[in-house]
């Protein structure tokens, strides 16, 4: 790491991405040489704890960011719209968690483990977009496949953690499942049904193709990152009772002849994957094991017999961590290597 230092702001300070982004600051050691927290009116004057100190919670205002050399944005796509531009405009470089500008041809996407050079495109507008936590998991553990294989076609369906909603749907999921085991009226809120003891597959809005929003973000997000636009790919998303970590049945189709044992060779050097697959012994990724982890979780691989060139994985990780706050932090980190 360099041993440059920086100024730093964290915009949703409070929240729970938020306050995991200033978390892995802490751990991995990134040069901060002072650290801004911000977030809404309402949440200004709380304090967060970083480094064993309390750091006083600031208003997100447009002249937020005078002086600051870097921004963790995870505010929402609203607030990101509004305040990303200004912090760019005051030589500020934002790495934003929302969607607002994924898809932007001007703002790189990035994965650090997948398209590292991306990065360097950050001088367009002055902002580098985090993917969808969905997309981050699964192009890290499709990317060596790709680059070995090619792939043709992905077809996803994903098992994701009441954590990506955020802090009141960890509070929601773990309400009413109390008061299910209490025989106590349920309240819903942030989801449409009962999440507790349920499955919803519904994430984001619907469209008028019948997906959601969360589906063709990865659709778009993966084709981007990787930079092959003829990739097929279609997704169903789920929300699932869990806390943390999401989980995704993948089956890819290839362009080269594959097997298990291939894919497992070439994922087990890829940068950031862990294989677990041992069905022998029960050896699977579970969300269990992903929780506080920054690594992606790859197992059940396994021939797709009804095409020559297919293979299913079941993939897991922390969707707070590497898909958010992890993910920020390593391009903040090739940013002070090697552009700032």
């Amino acid at each position: 790491m360099t041993e440059k230092t920086f100024s730093v702001a964290v915009a949703g300070a409070t929240g729970a991405v938020g306050d995991q982004m200033i978390r892995c600051l802490e751990e991995r050691q990134f040069p901060v040489k002072s650290l801004k927290a911000l977030a809404s009116k309402r949440s200004a004057g709380k304090r967060v704890r970083y480094k064993g100190e309390t750091v006083l919670v600031e208003e997100l205002t447009e002249d937020s960011f005078k002086g600051i050399d870097l921004a963790l944005f995870s505010a929402g796509g609203s607030t990101s719209t509004r305040f990303a531009p200004h912090a760019a405009k005051d030589g500020c470089i934002v790495i934003d968690n929302s969607s607002a500008w994924r898809m932007d041809p001007e703002v790189p996407l990035v994965v650090p483990e997948v398209n590292p050079h991306a990065v360097s495109d950050y001088t367009r507008k002055g902002i580098i977009a985090n993917p969808n936590c969905s997309t981050i998991q699964m192009v890290v553990a499709l990317n060596p496949i790709h680059r070995r294989f090619g792939i043709k076609r992905i077809v996803v369906s994903t098992y994701q953690a009441v954590s990506g909603t955020g802090k009141k749907a960890i509070h929601e999921l773990f309400d009413q499942t109390r008061d299910m085991i209490n025989f106590l009226d349920i309240k819903k809120d942030v989801y449409p049904h009962r999440i507790a003891f349920n499955c919803l597959p519904h994430i984001d809005a619907f469209l008028k193709n019948g997906y959601t929003k969360e589906e063709m973000k990865m659709v778009h997000e993966t084709r981007k990152i990787l930079e092959d636009t003829d990739i097929g790919v279609t997704a169903t998303t789920i929300r699932v009772p869990v806390f943390f970590g999401h989980s995704e049945s993948i089956n890819v189709e290839t362009d080269k002849p594959i097997t298990p044992e291939e894919v497992k060779a070439v994922l087990g050097k890829a940068p950031g994957v862990k294989v677990v697959d041992d069905p022998s012994t029960n050896r699977y990724p579970m969300p269990i094991d992903a929780a506080g982890q920054d690594w992606t979780l790859v197992g059940r691989i396994r021939k797709d017999e009804s095409i020559p060139n297919g293979i299913n994985l079941w993939v897991v990780a922390d969707n707070i961590r590497k898909g958010a706050a992890t993910n920020a932090v390593q391009i903040a980190e090739i940013l002070a290597e090697k552009y700032l």
